[in-house]
């Protein structure tokens, strides 16, 4: 590379600094931390192209500050550079139809496993919270975007997918081949326990899921059932507006969630009347793996006092993101704004907290070294089903929507 190319390299990195240490300064006009981090920046930047052992390759040295600028923020906010972003819109306009069911996050930088869904193949091939996906299909998921990682894990039926895993409590990585399939709509899972309480678990809140859970309740009246057990369990996919959508079938007032952010003025989402269907006394069962419009849903009926939720804090995610795409042909995925509770709390930031707790998991992922641990259930041999039960058992039939 020549030194005039160095110069234009390193100009420009600067000057892409700058710009996003203005917009940040400006909101922000006390703030002054954003310019010494700019001048540390061009410091470094001109050290490593007047210092390093040899020449640089100054361009992948400007594409990685960019990667590490955009996973600094949090695990849903990525960049991907043109060569990716290509690939990227190449991968999604195939429309593959099969898939391995995980949702998924980022740990220490690397895709990470949040939940399976039940009978996919991800949960066939043992995965579980806490497992680090270290390579997709060869490629290092090391500042790869969630989009892409999902991309990866899509394609036709019977495709085999070879992933890097470490699993959880283990160091070093282990190859695993997964088979794609082509899955229906995971299902609710309906049971009715002792005396006469009705349980339901969520896997997904998929387009019309609000509605298939509204069906379930109004069967579970006709049936002679007085109170619920709502599982949210492993709930991590779909969608937030679906989520919001369910918690108008129990809250007859108050507010469900609101969503904010620097540019985006709040925007709240309130209980309907007209739209709730139970009025009995529920329990909301939540855990490590329950996130995004689960989160939404728990948050909700626990902060308008609607019912009580029962397990482990939630992994913290509802939030909205969105594709920006750049003149370079790069593009950012990008978070505009965060889900908060109806008590203030910012989703992502603190999770959902528990009403009544029922530890199951250790707070540190890496310590988990059970790989066999059971799919949520009714089983009231599971603690969190049993303290539910307990719960409702003490509380009088025909409770009244908030």
């Amino acid at each position: 590379m020549s030194s005039l190319t160095r110069k234009i390299v390193i100009v420009l990195s600067t000057a892409i600094f700058a710009f996003v240490a203005v917009g940040y300064v400006r909101g922000r006009s006390s703030d002054e931390k954003a310019f010494r981090a700019l001048t540390v920046y061009s410091e470094v930047l001109e050290h490593i192209q007047r210092d390093y052992v040899d020449e640089p390759n100054m361009p992948a040295v400007t594409n990685g500050a960019l990667h590490g600028l955009l996973d600094s923020l949090d695990p849903q906010s990525s960049y991907l550079s043109p060569l990716e972003y290509t690939d990227y819109r190449q991968k999604g306009a195939s429309g593959a139809k099969a898939g391995a069911g995980l949702a998924l996050t980022k740990r220490f930088g690397y895709i990470s496993v949040i939940s399976t869904l039940p009978d996919s193949p991800a949960e066939k091939a043992g995965l579980h919270l806490g497992d680090v996906l270290e390579k997709i299909a060869g490629f290092t998921t090391g500042q790869m975007a969630i989009e892409q990682a999902q991309l990866l894990l899509t394609g036709d039926p019977g495709t085999t997918v070879t992933l890097s895993v470490i699993r959880r409590g283990k160091t070093e990585p282990q190859d695993l081949d997964i088979a794609l399939e082509k899955m229906a709509p995971p299902k609710l899972v309906e049971d009715r326990l002792e005396g006469d309480i009705a349980y339901l678990h969520v896997p997904a809140f998929e387009p019309g899921e609000t509605k298939q859970i509204r069906d379930r309740l109004i069967q579970f009246d006709h049936q002679g059932a007085h109170k619920l057990i709502l599982d949210l369990r492993d709930c991590s996919l779909g969608s937030d507006q679906e989520g919001i959508a369910t918690a108008q079938l129990f809250l007859s007032s108050g507010t469900i969630t609101t969503l904010k952010g620097q540019t985006i003025n709040p925007q709240v989402s309130s209980a309907d009347p007209s739209k709730v269907v139970w009025t009995e006394p529920m329990t909301v069962l939540i855990g490590n793996g329950t996130t995004g419009p689960a989160e939404i849903l728990a948050a909700a009926i626990a902060d308008n006092h609607r019912g009580e939720t029962v397990g482990d804090r939630t992994y913290g995610t509802a939030s909205y993101q969105k594709l920006i795409e750049l003149d370079d042909g790069s593009a950012l995925f990008l978070t505009l704004a965060n889900y908060y509770t109806p008590g203030g709390k910012e989703i992502p930031i603190d999770g959902v907290t528990p009403t009544d707790p029922v530890r199951t998991l250790p707070d540190d992922i890496g310590e988990l070294t059970d790989l066999n641990s059971p799919p949520p259930s009714s089983s009231v041999s599971d603690p969190v089903v049993k303290k539910a039960v307990e719960i409702l058992e003490a509380a009088p039939a025909g409770r009244k929507a908030a």
